[in-house]
């Protein structure tokens, strides 16, 4: 049975930590920006870490 295939727009747009978390960008910071207060686009600065069975998903997609 051959190698799985890494998911090149997964890793592009996650990030895997060392320890193995997964870090995913925030939506709502494109445009717009006008009607949204600073502490909520400073806020969405952050990256939120994936958990649970979307996480699994994740993992196995980017064979890491």
């Amino acid at each position: 049975m051959g190698k799985m295939k890494t998911r090149k727009s997964l890793v592009n747009r996650l990030k895997i930590t060392k320890k193995g978390k997964i870090l995913r960008r925030q939506s709502f910071r494109r445009h717009l920006k006008a009607s949204k207060s600073a502490k909520r686009l400073r806020n969405l600065k952050k990256s939120i870490k994936l958990t649970g069975f979307y996480a699994k998903k994740i993992h196995k997609a980017t064979g890491r």
